[in-house]
């Protein structure tokens, strides 16, 4: 039955081979079990809800992925999305986080409908290369600085805003190598080498920092070590704190819409930029170069974002790390149903999640700031036209703290440059809307 259900034969797979690329891609993915809560609890958020919302959010469009699409791509809220979230819309704007999440489930509900109604493949093709590559490399950059200012290695400063920290403590050091290892790992294409990471520094951190401990039983804080790791497993917290508390009302005010779409931009090329890569390797592409399913799959992930703010976290996205398993032999369904299966799991061990300290997650912001940095290099940046906008768009997002601001001045900067160029025939309908609305953006932001 499960077979025919996810079409294995048809495929060229076994289940053996499906249940151990579904275990590869948990293994690389992980660690945002970890990662998403620390993020997003800075802006007020119940940690312990977060934790849940996340697995929930997770197992959700990873399961919407491979029981409707049948496909081996997984799905959790997005890193550099979290982010942007936390640090450029709730403190950055200064919004709750409630309304955050009604920006979140907005932009879910355009993507959906950009895609049901087929108007997703103008707006990404009006929009050049050089400025969708930009926004992920901007991104990278952003959650870089993210982390290392949550490692605490970069610190304010009243003359030049930021610089190194003036004395080395404890965290940063086990941060730093914490940072080396996951380096070391990727070097050695050893899978999981973020969730390693993370492991090796908690683990240090409970041995060097008091601070840092195993939770108890309750009622036993003089319990043993036995009993400390018992404590470990036990029902998920609450996800009650976060969950349906976005307003969506709030969300729909004009100085949000920008956001909105920022949010909608940024996940709807990543996830086009993620299926198109793993696409190639799992076998559906067609001769033509089109991708199979792929409405199904954006459907699903623009679904799982709408499911994903209700659940209480920012928005879910198809996750690159789903080649990993791809590359293990995954083609089907199944795969991404073992994942979800590996994902629900992790609700019985969520003490030991809450465990995990902030700099042990921050080498996690910086790698994934690599991998999405690298993008700059197929950005033509001999052709000044071409450069300045995507510069300016990969800049000012650490510069201002926000993703959108970037993305904003991009679009506007790009408009102008073809204007005064006199390459307006360059200019696609859509991208003249965007790149006003962009400038519109920027002007009432700043009166």
């Amino acid at each position: 039955m499960i077979r025919r259900f996810f079409k294995l034969e048809e495929l060229g797979t076994t289940v053996s081979k499906e249940i151990l690329a579904g275990v590869t891609t948990f293994l690389t993915m992980a660690y945002i079990i970890f990662v998403n809560p620390n993020i997003l609890s800075a802006t007020g958020m119940d940690k312990g809800a977060l934790i849940t919302a996340t697995i929930l959010a997770s197992a959700f469009g990873t399961l919407l992925a491979g029981l409707w699409a049948n496909v081996p791509f997984a799905m959790a809220p997005g890193m550099g999305l979290n982010a942007a979230f936390t640090y450029a819309l709730v403190m950055g704007k200064g919004v709750s986080w409630q309304t955050g999440l009604g920006v979140v489930f907005v932009s879910g509900v355009f993507f959906f409908l950009l895609t049901v109604f087929g108007v997703r493949s103008k707006v990404v093709n009006a929009i050049p290369i050089h400025l969708r590559l930009a926004i992920a490399a901007g991104i990278g950059l952003f959650i870089t600085f993210i982390g290392f200012q949550k490692l605490g290695l970069v610190v304010a400063h009243p003359a030049t805003l930021v610089h190194m920290l003036d004395k080395f403590t404890l965290p940063v050091v086990l941060g730093l190598a914490g940072l080396m290892a996951m380096v070391f790992l990727e070097v050695k294409k050893v899978k999981g080498s973020i969730l390693l990471g993370i492991m090796l520094t908690t683990i240090l951190a409970l041995i060097f920092i008091d601070k840092v401990q195993l939770p108890s039983p309750a009622g036993a804080d003089t319990a043993g070590f036995a009993d400390r790791l018992k404590a470990l497993v036990c029902l998920p917290p609450s996800i009650m704190p976060v969950f349906c508390k976005a307003n969506i009302f709030d969300a729909l005010r004009l100085g949000l819409l920008s956001s909105v779409f920022s949010f909608m931009f940024v996940d709807l090329f990543d996830s086009v930029g993620t299926i198109v890569a793993c696409s190639y390797e799992a076998g559906l592409v067609e001769e033509d170069g089109s991708i199979k399913k792929i409405n199904k799959i954006l459907v699903a992930d623009a679904v799982a974002t709408i499911a994903g703010a209700l659940f209480g976290t920012s928005t879910t996205t198809t996750y690159i790390e789903s080649g990993s398993g791809i590359a293990q032999g995954g083609r089907s369904g199944l795969a991404s149903v073992v994942t979800a299966m590996l994902f629900l799991s992790a609700l019985f061990v969520t003490p030991l999640i809450a465990v995990v300290p902030e700099y042990a997650t921050a080498p996690a912001l910086i790698v994934v700031g690599v991998y999405m940095f690298k993008n700059v290099l197929r950005i033509d940046f001999h052709n000044f036209e071409v450069a300045l906008p995507a510069f300016l768009t990969i800049i000012l997002m650490p510069l201002t703290y926000s993703i959108s601001t970037g993305i904003s001045f991009g679009f506007a900067s790009y408009v102008m440059i073809m204007v005064a160029v006199g390459k307006i025939r360059n200019i696609s309908p859509v991208m003249w809307i965007i790149g006003i609305l962009s400038a519109l953006d920027i002007v009432l932001s700043t009166t």
